[in-house]
């Protein structure tokens, strides 16, 4: 952690903190916990993301900023899955994607820096992984087209898609949008064989409702998500700063909700009012630190929390 923070602040970037208890959830796509204020009389939510509040500091003046808390999902627990997790989160004014992946990059160096002295790490089974250099980079839609056997692009109707993940064996939710199917075909046949670390980027603009369209494709959001040791370990992207465009994308989100989507996000009006005042172009990242971790190690992320939540003991 000293070392995240050393490279954060060798940057010029701020730390702060921002809100746990929130009145509306949003930043990310997830099941928040639920709770009540007995004060306010009111439903809460613990954060699942900062995103919104480390933005509104980029509006306030902060051209810089970052955060290490915690963040909390209501989701399924795995080897690489804890619903009370560690998260690295920072914003840059005037960045992008392409700046954003290279901070990305110089965190993760310099952690195995701390940690083993060299870019190369041994994990604790005596494999050694090279996270030194540049690294490799990739579309997501090649890595689908590549793994299903046929082309597949961001303007690949759903239908079409329903029929691949039937083909592949995958149960479909109805509930999901054309996007979310595709990510979830590529996660069924590129995932787990993504060793990296290697940046796939070009995710779908309809699962992606904070990020910027990307420039040149149709279809796709200037979005990557970093894979090491064939999980996720950080995601990064252009934001959208269109305040007309962000109010749209979120009542779409709202719009989900309201069928039945519990990873769907809220109209934040708060965040919008300061999307108005003037958002300047800038590129965000979130990493998992437990994940950092597991891939500096190549333990489990229970392995990596001090005290990570479990079922306790039956009697």
């Amino acid at each position: 952690m000293r070392a995240l923070r050393e490279t954060f602040h060798n940057r010029g970037f701020v730390e702060v903190e921002t809100p746990m208890l929130q009145v509306i959830h949003g930043g990310a796509a997830a099941r928040p916990f639920k709770t009540l204020s007995n004060a306010y009389d009111m439903e809460l939510f613990l954060r699942i993301a900062p995103e919104l509040f480390l933005k509104r500091c980029v509006v306030g003046g902060i051209e810089r900023v970052f955060e290490i808390n915690r963040n909390f999902r209501n989701e399924g627990a795995d080897s690489s899955h804890s619903p009370e997790f560690a998260m690295i989160e920072s914003y840059e004014a005037y960045g992008d994607w392409n700046s954003i992946a290279d901070l990305t990059r110089q965190l993760v160096q310099d952690a195995a820096m701390a940690t083993s002295g060299s870019h190369v790490v041994t994990h604790y089974d005596g494999r050694e992984v090279d996270l030194g250099g540049k690294w490799e980079e990739a579309s997501l839609f090649d890595l689908i087209s590549k793994g299903v056997g046929k082309e597949v692009t961001a303007l690949t109707p759903r239908p079409e898609l329903v029929k691949i993940a039937e083909k592949l064996g995958m149960k479909i939710d109805p509930k999901w949008i054309t996007g979310k199917l595709a990510e979830e075909i590529f996660e069924h046949v590129s995932e787990g064989k993504l060793t990296g670390p290697i940046f796939v980027k070009g995710y779908p603009i309809d699962t992606s409702p904070l990020v910027r369209a990307h420039r040149e494709i149709p279809g796709i959001a200037e979005k990557w998500d970093l894979y090491i040791g064939g999980f996720e370990l950080a995601t990064g992207y252009s934001e959208l700063i269109d305040p007309v465009i962000q109010r749209e994308r979120l009542t779409e989100q709202a719009a989900l909700g309201s069928k039945g989507d519990l990873e769907a996000m809220q109209i934040d009006e708060d965040f919008l009012r300061a999307m108005e005042y003037a958002m300047p172009p800038m590129g965000g990242m979130g990493m998992g630190a437990d994940r950092l971790l597991m891939a500096l190690t190549g333990l489990g992320i229970r392995e990596t929390i001090l005290f990570p939540l479990v079922k306790p003991e039956e009697s």
